[in-house]
């Protein structure tokens, strides 16, 4: 289990840092955006290569930030209803719904993934608007992107199973902000005062 463990931090670690460092592309999206409206009003010009690599940043943050997000514990979730639950369910949920759903679907789609971005590379894929940018890059954020959420996947199961077996404390894949039960009283408070 302790290799387990230490393969779990590592996953964590690097998706913890590719996830600070994509959150630069937003700035630099919204940057890129401001830019090309400004440019756009005032001098009635632009660039279909402005607005794809627009989309581009925006694949990015979304493709590359969903590992991260699965680290922090903040993806969808009903948390009203699992917070019901003692926590030793809630796990056992999690570990369903990871060997379940999550990771049956994220090798399906890199099954897919994989062979669409390399024909794309091999074709060198263009975009076929009038100064686009070349498309390569953006496919193979895809199979890059749900690599990382497999991997991210098998890390949070790693620590599921290690909490059901005793070696791995709670905190070590809660959220961290408030829980279910506090967001109900908070509801309840809120509503009060109506």
């Amino acid at each position: 289990m302790s290799f387990l463990l230490s393969l779990s931090r590592f996953i964590d670690t690097l998706n913890e840092k590719i996830g600070s460092g994509i959150s630069w592309a937003l700035l630099v999206s919204v940057l890129i955006c401001t830019g090309n409206a400004l440019v756009r009003y005032a001098f009635n010009t632009s660039s279909n290569a402005w607005l794809e690599i627009q989309w581009y940043l925006f694949a990015a943050i979304f493709l590359l930030a969903t590992s991260y997000t699965l680290r922090r514990n903040e993806h969808v979730r009903i948390d009203v209803i699992s917070g019901l639950f003692s926590k030793r369910t809630q796990v056992w949920l999690d570990v369903f719904g990871f060997l379940v759903f999550l990771l049956p679907m994220t090798l399906i789609i890199l099954y897919y993934a994989i062979p669409y971005a390399w024909l794309s590379i091999q074709n060198q894929e263009v975009s076929s608007n009038a100064g686009g940018l070349i498309i390569w890059p953006a496919k193979l954020l895809i199979p890059v992107g749900f690599l990382l959420l497999t991997l991210q996947g098998i890390s949070e199961l790693i620590k599921r199973i290690g909490f059901l077996r005793g070696v791995v404390d709670a905190s070590a894949f809660e959220k961290h902000g408030s829980t279910p039960q506090e967001e109900i009283e908070a509801i309840k408070a809120a509503n009060k005062l109506n």
